[in-house]
Formats: C-alpha cells, sequence, structure tokens
C-alpha cells in the first residue's frame, strides 16, 4: 500500500500512485505548465520520490500526471502555497508574469525562504524583474530555461542553463539531477541569456540543415544517404542525427513548435541591439522562421523550417 500524504489542493489526504518511488527527503513542489516538456519532467520529480502538486491552463494535461502520483489543483497558487520549490515551465514571458505575479499569482503564495525557478524561455529583463520581485517577498529564485526538446525533458537528458545565487543553485540540486545536467551560469538573468545563445546556434543549425539537404537532392543526391554520409564528420550534430531524419521523413509533430523557435530569435535580436550588437545570420533566420509561421506552420516542429525554404524555391 503506498504511503499516504497531504494534498495541497484540497487538505485531503491523497496515497501516491502505484509507480511511485519514494525517495527519503523528497521535497513538496509545485510545477506550474505540465504541456509538451513540463509533463515529463513532472512526472520525473514525482517518480524521484519527490511530492509534486502540479497546475496546467488545460487540466487533461495535468491530470495524466496523476498516475504517476503527481496531485493535480484548478489553481496555480494551490500548487505554490506549503511548496519548498516551484518550478515555472509556461510558454512566454508574459504568461510566466501573469501566472507568477498577478494579484492571485504564485509568487504571493509561496513562503518565504522557498524557491522559484522559472524554466520557461523568457526575456532577460523579464527574468531580472521577476528575481527582484521575488527578493522582495524573501523567496529565492533561479531562472533555469532548458534545452533538448520533449525528448530530453522525457529521457532526463536535459541541458539546464541557471542564473541566480550559486547557494540557491547547490540547494536545487534535488530537482535538477533528475532533469538533465545543470550548470550555473551567473547571476539572475544569464540563465536566459544562455538559453538565446543556445537557440540563435540551434536555429543557425537546422537551417543550415535544412538548406543542405534541399541542395543534396535538388543537385539529384538521396538526402537519407548524404545525411548517413555526414555523420560522424564535422558536419555532424544532434541537430543533423534528429531532425535531419524528421526533413528527410517528413514528421514535423511538435517537440520545439516553430513558433517559440520565433519567439526566442526574436527575443536574441532584441536583446542584442540593446547591447549594440549587429547579429545580421540571426537576423536572416528569425525571418525564415517567422515567414514559416506566417504560412500556418506555427505549430509544426521547428524542423519544419525546411517547408519554408521548398516554398521559397518553387
Amino acid at each position: 500500500m503506498p504511503a499516504a500524504r497531504r494534498d495541497r489542493t484540497s487538505g485531503s489526504v491523497r496515497g501516491k500512485g502505484p509507480s511511485m518511488t519514494a525517495a527519503a527527503g523528497g521535497l513538496d513542489l509545485g510545477f506550474v505548465g505540465t504541456g509538451i516538456m513540463g509533463g515529463h519532467m513532472a512526472r520525473r520529480l514525482a517518480l524521484t520520490g519527490h511530492r509534486v502538486t502540479a497546475w496546467n491552463r488545460s487540466r487533461a494535461k495535468a491530470e495524466a500526471l496523476a498516475a504517476h502520483g503527481v496531485a493535480v489543483t484548478d489553481e496555480p497558487r494551490l500548487a505554490a502555497g506549503g511548496a519548498d520549490l516551484v518550478v515555472c515551465m509556461l510558454s512566454s514571458g508574459p504568461v510566466c508574469d501573469e501566472v507568477l505575479l498577478g494579484s492571485d499569482g504564485v509568487l504571493g503564495a509561496m513562503r518565504p525562504g522557498s524557491t522559484l525557478v522559472v524554466m520557461s524561455s523568457i526575456p532577460v529583463d523579464t527574468a531580472e524583474a521577476q528575481a527582484r520581485q521575488a527578493a522582495d517577498r524573501g523567496v529565492r529564485f533561479l531562472d533555469a530555461p532548458v534545452s533538448g526538446g520533449e525528448k530530453g525533458a522525457a529521457a532526463g537528458t536535459l541541458a539546464i542553463m541557471v542564473g541566480g545565487d550559486a547557494d540557491t543553485f547547490r540547494d536545487a540540486d534535488p530537482v535538477f539531477a533528475p532533469l538533465g545536467r545543470a550548470t550555473h551560469v551567473g547571476p539572475a538573468g544569464t540563465g536566459q541569456l544562455a538559453k538565446l545563445v543556445n537557440q540563435v546556434m540551434v536555429a543557425s543549425n537546422i537551417c543550415a540543415v535544412a538548406e543542405a539537404l534541399l541542395l543534396a537532392k535538388r543537385g539529384g543526391a538521396d538526402p537519407a544517404r548524404v545525411r548517413e554520409a555526414l555523420l560522424g564528420g564535422f558536419a555532424d550534430s544532434s541537430v543533423l542525427r534528429q531532425h535531419g531524419q524528421r526533413m528527410i521523413e517528413g514528421d514535423f509533430r511538435p517537440g520545439g513548435p516553430a513558433k517559440y523557435q520565433v519567439k526566442d530569435t526574436s527575443t536574441a535580436l532584441a536583446h542584442a541591439q540593446r547591447l549594440g550588437l549587429d547579429l545580421p545570420v540571426a537576423g536572416l533566420i528569425d525571418g525564415l522562421f517567422s515567414d514559416l509561421v506566417a504560412h500556418g506552420g506555427g505549430d509544426l516542429d521547428h524542423s519544419a523550417v525546411i517547408l519554408e525554404l521548398r516554398r521559397r524555391s518553387t
């Protein structure tokens, strides 16, 4: 019989799911946003032995986690009340601000000394402002965006870029460890800066692979065989291995939707402008993804940028 725990959503006692393995010293966690990646992350935290209470705007996505021992609540602040640490994995900076900082928001429900970890991809200045508001309430703050897509979230192999206080980063290790490899990169906001760097590199690589495969096919070679020939050489990459295969197969089910790629490349360009930098390659790539979204591909995987390149070549 699984051990029972207190359910923060209603005050009732609730049993852990049958696949939950309790670990000594597990934390009380709130998890806000259980979408494509967040659902896998919340599941992994629960199966590691943490006591997870989750909220998602679409409740059905959170309900799917109940079998893994995750409690589900209808209000985000109820996921935060009494939690040692709250993870935010929402879609954008404005959505994070709405859910975290609103009059009925998550931050207002958190107790002093607890930790807020924003793992969404948001602008640098948004993360810095959230850190200040958290500090005003005595809540510790980390911005910790991730890379690795749905596969990385499911397997616990995400790259996690963390900004914030070094001691807070060390104390959050029991939460980061089941999710992937976390690296502390500097003060609050620098996790988001590292993610922007990551997104510019990933988007550039996706576009380069798409162009190369189109060139191979138009020139009369088999793109699948060309991809195979390049594996292990200097052109090899995770993008060539995973997204190159997607492009060849025409499998654009979203792991990382194109509309979020545009969000990140546009944010990177805006931040570069504030720093007085000109990033011409990033600008071209942002234009490609923006056109893909404008032509109806926003909900497709970002590897679908090859469709936009094909459209331009017809």
